[in-house]
Protein backbone atom coordinates (compact mmCIF):
# COMPACT_ATOMS: atom_id res chain seq x y z
CA UNK A 1 0.00 0.00 0.00
CA UNK A 2 1.23 3.35 -0.51
CA UNK A 3 0.30 5.23 2.66
CA UNK A 4 -1.03 9.14 1.88
CA UNK A 5 1.38 11.97 3.16
CA UNK A 6 0.20 15.46 3.59
CA UNK A 7 -2.96 14.35 5.98
CA UNK A 8 -1.48 13.59 9.51
CA UNK A 9 -3.90 13.79 12.05
CA UNK A 10 -6.50 15.98 9.51
CA UNK A 11 -10.01 15.30 8.48
CA UNK A 12 -10.57 13.89 4.89
CA UNK A 13 -13.77 13.27 2.98
CA UNK A 14 -13.75 10.44 1.21
CA UNK A 15 -16.97 10.58 -1.63
CA UNK A 16 -18.19 6.92 -3.58
CA UNK A 17 -16.78 4.09 -1.73
CA UNK A 18 -16.29 1.23 -4.25
CA UNK A 19 -12.59 0.31 -5.14
CA UNK A 20 -10.61 3.25 -5.62
CA UNK A 21 -12.99 4.84 -2.84
CA UNK A 22 -12.34 2.44 -0.07
CA UNK A 23 -8.84 1.97 -1.40
CA UNK A 24 -8.21 5.64 -0.71
CA UNK A 25 -9.76 5.21 2.77
CA UNK A 26 -7.17 2.51 3.32
CA UNK A 27 -4.22 4.58 2.53
CA UNK A 28 -5.17 8.00 4.18
CA UNK A 29 -5.82 5.79 7.52
CA UNK A 30 -2.14 4.16 7.55
CA UNK A 31 -1.01 7.87 7.03
CA UNK A 32 -2.49 9.38 9.72
CA UNK A 33 -5.26 10.64 8.58
CA UNK A 34 -9.27 10.70 10.38
CA UNK A 35 -11.63 9.64 7.88
CA UNK A 36 -15.24 10.59 6.92
CA UNK A 37 -16.63 8.51 4.38
CA UNK A 38 -20.36 8.54 1.95
CA UNK A 39 -21.80 6.95 -0.68
CA UNK A 40 -25.37 7.53 -2.27
CA UNK A 41 -25.71 3.73 -1.72
CA UNK A 42 -26.23 2.42 1.75
CA UNK A 43 -24.64 -1.16 0.74
CA UNK A 44 -21.39 0.49 0.15
CA UNK A 45 -21.84 2.58 3.53
CA UNK A 46 -22.52 -0.50 5.17
CA UNK A 47 -19.25 -2.33 3.79
CA UNK A 48 -17.04 0.81 4.72
CA UNK A 49 -18.64 1.04 8.45
CA UNK A 50 -17.76 -2.94 8.45
CA UNK A 51 -13.83 -1.54 7.94
CA UNK A 52 -14.32 0.43 10.96
CA UNK A 53 -14.53 3.66 8.47
CA UNK A 54 -16.75 6.33 10.49
CA UNK A 55 -19.95 7.10 8.02
CA UNK A 56 -21.12 11.03 7.72
CA UNK A 57 -23.96 12.12 5.74
CA UNK A 58 -21.83 14.12 3.25
CA UNK A 59 -24.76 16.17 1.95
CA UNK A 60 -25.79 18.14 4.99
CA UNK A 61 -23.76 21.42 5.57
CA UNK A 62 -22.99 21.04 8.93
CA UNK A 63 -20.97 18.01 7.78
CA UNK A 64 -18.01 20.69 6.19
CA UNK A 65 -16.76 21.62 9.75
CA UNK A 66 -13.11 21.31 9.65
CA UNK A 67 -12.31 18.92 6.37
CA UNK A 68 -9.34 19.23 4.78
CA UNK A 69 -9.83 17.87 1.50
CA UNK A 70 -12.46 15.87 -0.11
CA UNK A 71 -11.73 12.54 -2.29
CA UNK A 72 -14.01 11.96 -5.25
CA UNK A 73 -14.09 8.68 -6.83
CA UNK A 74 -13.71 9.07 -10.29
CA UNK A 75 -17.61 7.59 -11.70
CA UNK A 76 -18.95 10.54 -10.10
CA UNK A 77 -19.56 13.98 -11.64
CA UNK A 78 -17.85 16.64 -10.06
CA UNK A 79 -18.47 18.89 -13.12
CA UNK A 80 -20.45 17.71 -16.05
CA UNK A 81 -23.32 17.49 -16.70
CA UNK A 82 -23.28 18.30 -13.30
CA UNK A 83 -21.99 18.32 -9.56
CA UNK A 84 -22.83 15.87 -7.39
CA UNK A 85 -24.18 17.96 -4.07
CA UNK A 86 -21.28 16.96 -1.92
CA UNK A 87 -19.21 18.53 -4.35
CA UNK A 88 -20.86 21.80 -4.30
CA UNK A 89 -20.79 21.45 -0.84
CA UNK A 90 -17.08 21.46 -0.50
CA UNK A 91 -16.75 24.49 -2.88
CA UNK A 92 -18.87 25.89 -0.74
CA UNK A 93 -17.05 25.47 1.84
CA UNK A 94 -13.60 25.93 0.65
CA UNK A 95 -12.21 22.27 0.68
CA UNK A 96 -10.07 20.87 -1.98
CA UNK A 97 -11.12 18.43 -4.32
CA UNK A 98 -8.58 15.76 -5.35
CA UNK A 99 -9.39 11.85 -6.23
CA UNK A 100 -6.68 8.72 -5.70
CA UNK A 101 -4.32 9.30 -8.72
CA UNK A 102 -3.52 12.90 -7.10
CA UNK A 103 -3.15 11.49 -4.01
CA UNK A 104 -0.87 9.08 -5.49
CA UNK A 105 1.74 11.04 -7.20
CA UNK A 106 1.61 13.33 -3.95
CA UNK A 107 2.52 10.10 -2.06
CA UNK A 108 4.49 8.06 -4.19
CA UNK A 109 8.38 9.58 -3.45
CA UNK A 110 10.13 9.26 -0.15
CA UNK A 111 13.46 9.51 1.52
CA UNK A 112 14.25 6.31 1.39
CA UNK A 113 14.68 6.91 -2.72
CA UNK A 114 17.94 9.25 -2.19
CA UNK A 115 19.88 6.42 -1.28
CA UNK A 116 18.44 4.04 -4.49
CA UNK A 117 20.78 3.66 -7.36
CA UNK A 118 17.96 4.03 -9.63
CA UNK A 119 14.83 6.29 -8.34
CA UNK A 120 11.83 4.65 -9.45
CA UNK A 121 9.67 5.42 -12.83
CA UNK A 122 6.00 5.28 -13.06
CA UNK A 123 4.84 5.90 -16.94
CA UNK A 124 1.45 7.03 -17.40
CA UNK A 125 -0.71 5.71 -20.44
CA UNK A 126 -4.45 7.66 -21.43
CA UNK A 127 -6.24 7.93 -25.11
CA UNK A 128 -9.50 7.16 -26.05
CA UNK A 129 -8.61 3.59 -27.16
CA UNK A 130 -6.77 1.14 -27.00
CA UNK A 131 -4.49 2.57 -23.56
CA UNK A 132 -5.09 -1.06 -21.57
CA UNK A 133 -3.26 -2.85 -23.61
CA UNK A 134 -0.54 -0.56 -24.68
CA UNK A 135 -0.52 -0.60 -20.39
CA UNK A 136 -0.29 -4.08 -20.15
CA UNK A 137 2.34 -4.69 -23.33
CA UNK A 138 4.46 -2.06 -21.37
CA UNK A 139 3.82 -3.93 -18.24
CA UNK A 140 4.89 -7.53 -20.20
CA UNK A 141 8.23 -6.37 -22.14
CA UNK A 142 9.46 -5.16 -18.88
CA UNK A 143 8.42 -7.80 -16.48
CA UNK A 144 9.84 -10.42 -19.78
CA UNK A 145 13.26 -8.33 -19.56
CA UNK A 146 13.49 -8.61 -15.58
CA UNK A 147 12.47 -5.39 -14.88
CA UNK A 148 10.58 -4.80 -11.07
CA UNK A 149 6.79 -3.45 -12.62
CA UNK A 150 3.87 -3.27 -11.42
CA UNK A 151 0.55 -2.39 -13.42
CA UNK A 152 -2.06 0.20 -11.95
CA UNK A 153 -4.76 2.11 -12.02
CA UNK A 154 -7.77 1.70 -14.75
CA UNK A 155 -6.56 -1.67 -14.93
CA UNK A 156 -4.78 -4.31 -12.63
CA UNK A 157 -4.55 -2.81 -8.68
CA UNK A 158 -5.96 0.13 -7.73
CA UNK A 159 -3.03 2.71 -7.65
CA UNK A 160 -3.01 3.03 -3.85
CA UNK A 161 -3.15 -0.19 -3.20
CA UNK A 162 0.34 -1.35 -4.67
CA UNK A 163 3.35 -1.76 -3.01
CA UNK A 164 6.14 1.11 -2.56
CA UNK A 165 8.40 0.75 -5.74
CA UNK A 166 11.90 -0.05 -4.64
CA UNK A 167 15.46 0.57 -6.16
CA UNK A 168 14.91 0.64 -10.07
CA UNK A 169 11.06 -0.01 -9.81
CA UNK A 170 8.72 1.00 -12.38
CA UNK A 171 4.88 1.75 -11.83
CA UNK A 172 3.02 1.69 -15.26
CA UNK A 173 -0.26 3.01 -14.57
CA UNK A 174 -3.11 3.03 -17.14
CA UNK A 175 -5.57 6.37 -16.80
CA UNK A 176 -8.74 7.51 -18.12
CA UNK A 177 -9.90 10.93 -18.90
CA UNK A 178 -12.02 10.42 -15.41
CA UNK A 179 -9.03 10.31 -13.59
CA UNK A 180 -6.65 12.94 -15.27
CA UNK A 181 -9.27 15.78 -14.95
CA UNK A 182 -10.21 16.09 -11.34
CA UNK A 183 -6.46 15.03 -9.98
CA UNK A 184 -4.47 17.64 -8.32
CA UNK A 185 -1.10 16.25 -9.33
CA UNK A 186 0.01 14.32 -12.10
CA UNK A 187 3.49 14.10 -12.69
CA UNK A 188 4.56 10.88 -14.70
CA UNK A 189 8.34 10.55 -15.46
CA UNK A 190 7.27 9.00 -18.99
CA UNK A 191 3.22 9.83 -20.34
CA UNK A 192 2.11 7.94 -23.21
CA UNK A 193 -1.01 9.38 -25.17
CA UNK A 194 -2.55 6.91 -28.08
CA UNK A 195 -4.89 8.31 -30.02
CA UNK A 196 -8.12 10.09 -29.82
CA UNK A 197 -12.07 9.79 -30.43
CA UNK A 198 -15.14 11.08 -29.22
CA UNK A 199 -16.41 9.30 -26.03
CA UNK A 200 -18.24 10.57 -22.84
CA UNK A 201 -19.15 13.69 -24.19
CA UNK A 202 -21.76 14.21 -21.51
CA UNK A 203 -19.09 13.84 -18.45
CA UNK A 204 -17.08 16.43 -19.98
CA UNK A 205 -19.14 18.92 -21.31
CA UNK A 206 -18.11 17.84 -24.89
CA UNK A 207 -15.07 16.82 -27.14
CA UNK A 208 -12.99 20.05 -26.23
CA UNK A 209 -13.61 19.27 -22.41
CA UNK A 210 -12.99 15.67 -23.26
CA UNK A 211 -9.22 16.57 -24.65
CA UNK A 212 -8.82 18.79 -22.28
CA UNK A 213 -8.79 15.75 -19.42
CA UNK A 214 -6.25 13.81 -21.32
CA UNK A 215 -3.73 17.10 -21.84
CA UNK A 216 -3.81 17.94 -18.46
CA UNK A 217 -1.34 14.28 -18.03
CA UNK A 218 1.20 16.23 -20.29
CA UNK A 219 0.29 20.13 -19.33
CA UNK A 220 0.07 19.44 -15.15
CA UNK A 221 3.38 18.00 -14.71
CA UNK A 222 5.46 18.06 -17.51
CA UNK A 223 7.12 14.82 -17.84
CA UNK A 224 10.82 13.62 -19.03
CA UNK A 225 9.73 11.70 -22.24
CA UNK A 226 6.19 12.29 -23.74
CA UNK A 227 4.97 9.25 -26.16
CA UNK A 228 2.17 10.71 -28.50
CA UNK A 229 0.01 9.12 -31.65
CA UNK A 230 -0.13 11.43 -34.20
CA UNK A 231 -2.80 10.02 -36.24
CA UNK A 232 -5.38 12.38 -35.20
CA UNK A 233 -5.10 16.09 -35.23
CA UNK A 234 -5.51 16.14 -31.11
CA UNK A 235 -2.50 14.27 -31.11
CA UNK A 236 -0.54 16.50 -33.36
CA UNK A 237 -1.44 19.50 -31.41
CA UNK A 238 -0.51 18.23 -28.45
CA UNK A 239 3.11 16.83 -30.32
CA UNK A 240 3.71 20.51 -31.24
CA UNK A 241 2.76 22.16 -27.59
CA UNK A 242 5.41 19.12 -26.09
CA UNK A 243 8.54 20.19 -28.52
CA UNK A 244 10.76 22.67 -28.47
CA UNK A 245 11.92 21.59 -31.70
CA UNK A 246 11.43 18.98 -34.61
CA UNK A 247 14.53 17.28 -32.81
CA UNK A 248 13.69 17.27 -29.27
CA UNK A 249 14.45 13.98 -28.64
CA UNK A 250 11.99 14.50 -25.34
CA UNK A 251 8.86 13.74 -27.51
CA UNK A 252 8.74 10.20 -29.32
CA UNK A 253 5.61 10.73 -32.58
CA UNK A 254 3.71 7.55 -32.62
CA UNK A 255 1.91 6.39 -35.87
CA UNK A 256 -0.46 3.71 -37.27
CA UNK A 257 -1.15 4.77 -41.15
CA UNK A 258 1.86 6.41 -41.89
CA UNK A 259 5.72 6.59 -42.59
CA UNK A 260 6.59 9.83 -39.67
CA UNK A 261 9.39 12.15 -41.27
CA UNK A 262 11.85 14.72 -39.68
CA UNK A 263 14.99 14.36 -37.39
CA UNK A 264 13.44 13.60 -34.23
CA UNK A 265 12.46 10.59 -32.48
CA UNK A 266 9.58 8.82 -34.41
CA UNK A 267 8.12 5.05 -34.32
CA UNK A 268 5.11 4.21 -36.89
CA UNK A 269 3.92 1.30 -38.52
CA UNK A 270 2.76 0.56 -42.61
CA UNK A 271 1.89 -2.40 -43.29
CA UNK A 272 2.46 -4.69 -40.29
CA UNK A 273 6.12 -3.46 -39.81
CA UNK A 274 6.99 -1.27 -37.19
CA UNK A 275 10.26 1.18 -37.66
CA UNK A 276 12.00 3.30 -35.13
CA UNK A 277 13.54 6.51 -36.56
CA UNK A 278 15.83 9.06 -34.65
CA UNK A 279 17.73 11.72 -36.15
CA UNK A 280 16.92 11.15 -39.30
CA UNK A 281 17.42 7.45 -39.90
CA UNK A 282 16.27 4.24 -39.47
CA UNK A 283 17.54 2.33 -36.35
CA UNK A 284 15.50 -0.88 -35.77
CA UNK A 285 12.57 -2.64 -37.27
CA UNK A 286 10.32 -5.37 -36.30
CA UNK A 287 7.73 -7.55 -38.30
CA UNK A 288 4.22 -7.55 -36.22
CA UNK A 289 2.45 -9.48 -39.01
CA UNK A 290 3.21 -12.64 -37.32
CA UNK A 291 2.40 -11.42 -33.24
CA UNK A 292 -0.80 -13.15 -32.67
CA UNK A 293 -1.75 -11.15 -28.99
CA UNK A 294 -1.55 -7.99 -31.30
CA UNK A 295 -3.69 -8.75 -34.40
CA UNK A 296 -4.49 -5.58 -36.50
CA UNK A 297 -3.67 -1.74 -37.48
CA UNK A 298 -4.86 -0.84 -34.12
CA UNK A 299 -3.21 -2.93 -32.21
CA UNK A 300 -0.03 -1.83 -34.25
CA UNK A 301 -0.46 1.51 -33.05
CA UNK A 302 -0.68 0.19 -29.10
CA UNK A 303 3.05 -1.86 -29.92
CA UNK A 304 4.47 1.38 -31.59
CA UNK A 305 3.00 3.10 -28.05
CA UNK A 306 4.57 0.37 -25.96
CA UNK A 307 7.66 0.02 -27.58
CA UNK A 308 8.51 3.48 -27.53
CA UNK A 309 8.12 3.36 -23.74
CA UNK A 310 10.58 0.78 -23.69
CA UNK A 311 13.14 2.29 -25.36
CA UNK A 312 12.80 5.24 -23.33
CA UNK A 313 13.82 3.03 -19.84
CA UNK A 314 16.78 1.18 -22.23
CA UNK A 315 15.31 -2.08 -23.99
CA UNK A 316 17.28 -3.22 -26.52
CA UNK A 317 14.78 -3.65 -29.84
CA UNK A 318 15.43 -7.57 -30.07
CA UNK A 319 14.22 -7.99 -26.22
CA UNK A 320 11.09 -6.00 -27.18
CA UNK A 321 10.31 -7.88 -29.94
CA UNK A 322 10.84 -11.23 -27.73
CA UNK A 323 8.06 -10.04 -25.86
CA UNK A 324 5.55 -9.00 -28.47
CA UNK A 325 5.18 -12.95 -28.94
CA UNK A 326 4.81 -14.08 -25.97
CA UNK A 327 1.83 -11.30 -25.40
CA UNK A 328 -1.21 -12.82 -25.01
CA UNK A 329 -3.38 -9.67 -25.63
CA UNK A 330 -6.19 -9.16 -22.89
CA UNK A 331 -9.76 -10.32 -22.62
CA UNK A 332 -12.64 -8.68 -24.18
CA UNK A 333 -10.03 -6.42 -26.75
CA UNK A 334 -9.26 -8.76 -30.08
CA UNK A 335 -9.23 -11.85 -27.65
CA UNK A 336 -9.17 -14.92 -30.15
CA UNK A 337 -11.92 -16.91 -28.08
CA UNK A 338 -11.79 -19.81 -30.61
CA UNK A 339 -11.18 -20.80 -33.59
CA UNK A 340 -12.74 -24.00 -36.12
CA UNK A 341 -13.31 -25.13 -39.15
CA UNK A 342 -11.39 -21.70 -40.59
CA UNK A 343 -13.50 -19.82 -38.54
CA UNK A 344 -11.98 -17.50 -36.02
CA UNK A 345 -13.91 -16.34 -33.26
CA UNK A 346 -13.19 -12.75 -31.43
CA UNK A 347 -14.20 -10.66 -28.24
CA UNK A 348 -13.75 -7.25 -28.85
CA UNK A 349 -16.42 -6.12 -26.15
CA UNK A 350 -14.61 -3.70 -24.98
CA UNK A 351 -15.39 -1.72 -28.62
CA UNK A 352 -17.63 0.72 -27.20
CA UNK A 353 -17.50 3.19 -28.97
CA UNK A 354 -17.58 3.65 -32.76
CA UNK A 355 -14.28 4.41 -33.40
CA UNK A 356 -12.91 1.39 -31.16
CA UNK A 357 -14.88 -0.71 -33.19
CA UNK A 358 -14.26 0.65 -36.34
CA UNK A 359 -10.54 -0.37 -35.63
CA UNK A 360 -11.69 -3.70 -34.98
CA UNK A 361 -13.87 -4.15 -38.21
CA UNK A 362 -10.24 -3.00 -40.33
CA UNK A 363 -8.14 -6.23 -38.37
CA UNK A 364 -10.15 -8.62 -40.30
CA UNK A 365 -11.14 -9.65 -44.10
CA UNK A 366 -14.55 -10.84 -43.94
CA UNK A 367 -16.19 -10.09 -40.85
CA UNK A 368 -19.97 -11.99 -39.28
CA UNK A 369 -20.06 -8.54 -37.05
CA UNK A 370 -22.13 -8.77 -34.01
CA UNK A 371 -23.38 -5.39 -32.88
CA UNK A 372 -25.15 -3.01 -30.93
CA UNK A 373 -26.38 -2.43 -27.23
CA UNK A 374 -26.87 1.28 -25.59
CA UNK A 375 -25.46 3.98 -28.19
CA UNK A 376 -23.40 6.40 -27.66
CA UNK A 377 -23.48 10.67 -28.51
CA UNK A 378 -21.90 10.92 -31.91
CA UNK A 379 -23.29 7.96 -34.25
CA UNK A 380 -21.83 5.47 -35.95
CA UNK A 381 -19.49 7.77 -38.55
CA UNK A 382 -16.00 5.91 -37.92
CA UNK A 383 -17.10 2.43 -38.77
CA UNK A 384 -18.65 3.54 -42.15
CA UNK A 385 -15.45 3.33 -43.92
CA UNK A 386 -14.79 -0.11 -42.89
CA UNK A 387 -17.92 -1.66 -43.55
CA UNK A 388 -16.48 -3.32 -46.84
CA UNK A 389 -14.90 -5.69 -44.52
CA UNK A 390 -18.56 -7.16 -42.90
CA UNK A 391 -19.88 -10.29 -45.13
CA UNK A 392 -23.17 -9.55 -42.73
CA UNK A 393 -24.16 -8.25 -39.39
CA UNK A 394 -25.54 -9.67 -36.13
CA UNK A 395 -27.79 -6.97 -34.24
CA UNK A 396 -28.24 -7.38 -30.10
CA UNK A 397 -29.19 -5.26 -27.97
CA UNK A 398 -32.96 -3.69 -26.36
CA UNK A 399 -33.12 -1.71 -29.73
CA UNK A 400 -31.73 -3.38 -32.35
CA UNK A 401 -33.98 -2.57 -34.77
CA UNK A 402 -33.27 1.08 -34.58
CA UNK A 403 -29.43 0.13 -34.63
CA UNK A 404 -30.24 -1.52 -37.83
CA UNK A 405 -31.04 1.10 -39.34
CA UNK A 406 -27.35 2.84 -39.53
CA UNK A 407 -26.46 -0.21 -41.23
CA UNK A 408 -28.43 0.65 -44.91
CA UNK A 409 -27.30 -1.90 -47.35
CA UNK A 410 -25.14 -3.84 -45.06
CA UNK A 411 -26.75 -7.75 -44.97
CA UNK A 412 -27.82 -7.84 -41.39
CA UNK A 413 -30.46 -9.49 -38.94
CA UNK A 414 -31.92 -8.34 -36.04
CA UNK A 415 -31.04 -11.01 -33.40
CA UNK A 416 -31.58 -8.76 -29.97
CA UNK A 417 -29.90 -11.42 -27.42
CA UNK A 418 -26.05 -12.52 -27.88
CA UNK A 419 -26.93 -16.46 -28.09
CA UNK A 420 -29.43 -16.17 -30.97
CA UNK A 421 -26.76 -13.31 -33.23
CA UNK A 422 -23.85 -16.34 -31.75
CA UNK A 423 -25.76 -18.82 -32.65
CA UNK A 424 -26.55 -17.56 -36.63
CA UNK A 425 -23.22 -15.91 -37.40
CA UNK A 426 -21.54 -19.81 -36.18
CA UNK A 427 -24.55 -21.34 -38.96
CA UNK A 428 -23.39 -19.19 -41.51
CA UNK A 429 -19.77 -18.09 -41.43
CA UNK A 430 -17.54 -19.94 -44.05
CA UNK A 431 -13.78 -20.81 -44.01
CA UNK A 432 -11.94 -17.58 -43.31
CA UNK A 433 -14.51 -15.89 -41.78
CA UNK A 434 -14.66 -14.00 -38.22
CA UNK A 435 -17.28 -13.68 -36.02
CA UNK A 436 -16.50 -10.61 -34.63
CA UNK A 437 -18.24 -9.00 -31.29
CA UNK A 438 -17.63 -4.90 -31.62
CA UNK A 439 -20.48 -3.68 -30.42
CA UNK A 440 -19.55 -0.27 -31.03
CA UNK A 441 -21.66 0.76 -28.27
CA UNK A 442 -21.95 0.51 -24.11
CA UNK A 443 -23.60 -2.44 -22.88
CA UNK A 444 -25.76 -1.38 -20.39
CA UNK A 445 -28.66 -2.16 -21.99
CA UNK A 446 -28.72 -5.21 -21.34
CA UNK A 447 -25.30 -6.12 -18.87
CA UNK A 448 -23.79 -4.55 -15.84
CA UNK A 449 -21.10 -4.01 -17.97
CA UNK A 450 -19.09 -4.76 -21.23
CA UNK A 451 -16.64 -7.75 -19.14
CA UNK A 452 -20.36 -9.33 -18.80
CA UNK A 453 -21.05 -8.87 -22.28
CA UNK A 454 -17.61 -10.63 -23.61
CA UNK A 455 -18.23 -13.45 -20.87
CA UNK A 456 -21.46 -14.09 -22.93
CA UNK A 457 -19.80 -13.88 -26.20
CA UNK A 458 -17.31 -16.49 -24.73
CA UNK A 459 -20.22 -19.22 -23.41
CA UNK A 460 -22.47 -19.03 -26.68
CA UNK A 461 -19.66 -19.18 -28.80
CA UNK A 462 -18.89 -22.35 -26.60
CA UNK A 463 -22.11 -23.62 -26.88
CA UNK A 464 -22.51 -22.81 -30.78
CA UNK A 465 -19.44 -24.99 -30.97
CA UNK A 466 -20.33 -27.82 -28.99
CA UNK A 467 -23.57 -27.82 -31.07
CA UNK A 468 -22.01 -28.29 -34.11
CA UNK A 469 -19.61 -30.61 -33.06
CA UNK A 470 -16.93 -28.45 -32.85
CA UNK A 471 -16.87 -27.63 -36.68
CA UNK A 472 -15.15 -30.65 -37.67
Amino acid sequence: MISVRGYEAERVAILGLGRSGLSAARALRAGGAELLVWDDNAAARDTAAAEGFAVADLTRPEAWQGIAALIVSPGIAHLYPAPHRVVRLAWEAGVPVDNDIGLFFRSLATGEWDHHDSPPRVIAVTGSNGKSTTAALIHHILRDAGRAVQLAGNIGRGVLDIDPPGDGGIVVLELSSYQTELARALTPDIAVFTNFSPDHLDRHGGLGGYFAAKRRLFAEGGPERAIIGVDEVEGQYLANQMAEGGGDGRLIRVSADRKLAGPGWMVFARKGFLAEWRKGRQVAAIDLRAVAGLPGAHNHQNACAAYAAARTLGLAPKLIEQAFHSFEGLPHRSQLVAEAGGVRFVNDSKATNADSAARALAAFPRIRWICGGLEKEGGLGPVTAQLGHVAKAYVIGREAAAFALHLADIPHEVCETMERAVARAAEEATDGDTVLLAPATASFDQYDNFEKRGEDFIAQVKKALARAGGRG
